[in-house]
């Protein structure tokens, strides 16, 4: 197993993978020549990547971003057009092993990140929508625009948009085909976030080592509960009177008390 506790970035084809914060782990896709294109080296690295990270247990947060001026510019288009006469099987198999690649970032039961430091587009924007928070550059356009390649969209989004912006805001996205950065991206609740570029990642890594300072048990099933979702109100209920009661057993809920009686800072070990 690749060692990614390492103070050494771990390099994989396009990808790295950074350690800059205690229980941080950056996810860096590196192929600025092609705007980070998902290329089909560059999936096998990510999953390489996932199925490293989850069996780390020191990882506590996961951010992701872009080498470059993109995020990523999504699928590669002559990769989509390779095979004309291949049938819908074929095309089927072909991207739903596409999907499952680049998804597999919600095997990983932390939070994770996505920091968009530039255009994330179709696929690409599926990506950060995969993530439990995005915080955007300012700057940053997004878009998913598969209707003006003739295409319809994939990977999830006909799933994750929605669940992020609202079906009404979806429907104009997917269907218009636009672009959107800044304040608008804000107001749709497609980002929490908007930063300065010259402050960005800094700032993401210092919200995901946060994160990864909190209650590991946690901030785990705090992250399942709201990445599943729950069908109604009396689901949630259920999910809860388990899955608190689970923490009000850790000793973490008793350093957590402690440091608030002592107005200091917890020290959680995960148990």
């Amino acid at each position: 197993m690749t060692d990614l506790t390492s103070d050494q970035p771990t390099t994989y084809e396009h990808l790295r993978v950074e350690r800059p914060r205690e229980g941080v782990a950056l996810l860096v896709l590196d192929n600025p020549e092609q705007r980070n294109a998902m290329t089909e080296e560059m999936t096998a690295s990510w999953v390489r990547a996932v199925d490293d990270l989850a069996g780390d247990a020191s990882l506590r947060a996961v951010v992701v971003t872009g080498e470059g001026s993109a995020f990523t510019s999504g699928g590669v288009t002559s990769w989509l057009a390779s095979e004309p006469e291949a049938g819908v099987d074929r095309h089927r198999t072909r991207m739903m092993a596409f999907y499952r690649a680049w998804l597999s970032i919600r095997r990983l039961e932390v939070p994770t990140f996505a920091a968009v430091n530039g255009p994330a587009i179709g696929a690409g924007l599926c990506l950060a929508l995969a993530c439990d928070v995005r915080w955007a550059a300012r700057g940053a356009r997004m878009g998913v625009p598969f209707l003006k390649l003739g295409l319809h969209p994939g990977m999830a989004g006909t799933w994750l948009l929605p669940d992020v912006v609202g079906p009404a805001a979806a429907r104009d996205l997917f269907l218009t085909g636009r672009l959107v950065e800044g304040d608008e991206a804000l107001r749709l609740g497609l980002v929490s976030r908007v930063v300065e570029q010259e402050t960005f990642l800094e700032e993401v890594l210092d919200a995901a080592a946060g994160v990864a300072a909190s209650a590991p048990v946690a901030a785990r099933l705090t992250t399942l509960a709201l990445r599943g979702g729950h069908a109604d109100l009396e689901h949630a209920l259920q999910w809860e009177a388990l899955a608190q009661p689970v923490t009000m057993a850790t000793e973490d809920l008793q350093e957590g008390i402690r440091a608030v009686q002592e107005k200091r800072r917890p020290h959680f070990q995960g148990r």
